[in-house]
């Protein structure tokens, strides 16, 4: 038995169960993957949690808000992904803790199989997180030219910046009198916040911003279709999913857990077909 988890805040709605077990389904594996939402956001009640995952004989976990950069402090060994974004939402156990982003990778993958070889070009970054962080280094592999970070922290924000600067990209923190010309000058908008979630509806950045850019990209994917995506939509921009995100981060992650090589095409419809994933917005 292969037993995974998922660590995080909000969680409930989450399709990382479903991705998983039926991973193990097509690759002949018994996988058993469990949800475990922590007392409150502290650190010491993630720690508390990883704690009993790891006595209970846990392959490994993902991590999700609001823990993936508390996460990076537990782990021996981490990959380059994680040293370079400083957040991890991917830990496997074993004599050593193992850290990983595929938030990093899985964004990679999500941005070109929807974009293919187009470059990103110039950004605007809504939400300086974990997942912000991740989506932002990434973006340095996908011919982005400059980043602008919004965040309601602003120190956030200039600490993001100033990262993305000091790994050889333009980078700048965006106050909110200036967000709106910076969503002008871009040719993609990201929303990395948890704005939109179910638990947390609304829209990131308001519509009539959202006008003239090229490409979209919406890490929230409960719902699927969100207020963000349907606005970018009306206006015409091409969409990157918060799904395209999951979907590419869980393989990524599986092939951690499982050690072994997954093939994208042989699970991503069936996927689709067996958990009814439809979107209006997007193929």
């Amino acid at each position: 038995m292969l037993k995974l988890g998922l660590i995080g805040q909000s969680i409930a709605q989450s399709r990382a169960p479903a991705l998983h077990t039926m991973l193990g389904e097509l690759h002949g594996l018994e996988v058993s993957y469990a949800l475990h939402e922590p007392k409150d956001a502290s650190p010491e009640a993630f720690a508390d949690t990883l704690r009993e995952l790891q006595q209970a004989g846990y392959r490994g976990c993902n991590v999700t808000f609001p823990y993936k950069q508390i996460a990076v402090s537990h782990a021996q060994q981490m990959n380059k992904a994680v040293q370079r974004v400083g957040s991890t939402n991917t830990l496997a156990f074993g004599e050593q803790l193992f850290a990983g982003n595929t938030d990093y990778t899985g964004f990679i993958r999500g941005y070109q199989a929807r974009m293919g070889d187009k470059a990103a070009g110039s950004v605007l970054l809504l939400g300086a997180g974990g997942v912000g962080r991740a989506v932002a280094f990434a973006l340095l592999e996908l011919g982005a030219t400059e980043i602008a970070v919004y965040d309601l922290s602003h120190e956030g924000a200039e600490s993001l910046a100033a990262a993305l600067c000091a790994a050889g990209i333009k980078a700048t923190a965006v106050s909110d009198d200036k967000l709106e010309q910076a969503a002008q000058q871009a040719d993609g908008l990201i929303n990395c916040t948890p704005i939109g979630h179910y638990k947390t509806p609304g829209i990131p950045l308001p519509a009539e911003y959202i006008q003239g850019q090229r490409w979209a990209f919406d890490a929230v994917y409960t719902p699927l279709d969100t207020p963000f995506l349907v606005a970018a939509k009306a206006a015409g921009l091409e969409l990157v999913t918060g799904f395209d995100l999951f979907f590419f981060q869980g393989l990524d992650a599986f092939e951690i857990f499982a050690d072994m090589k997954v093939d994208p095409a042989r699970v991503l419809e069936p996927f689709k077909v067996r958990f009814d994933i439809k979107s209006a917005l997007i193929d």
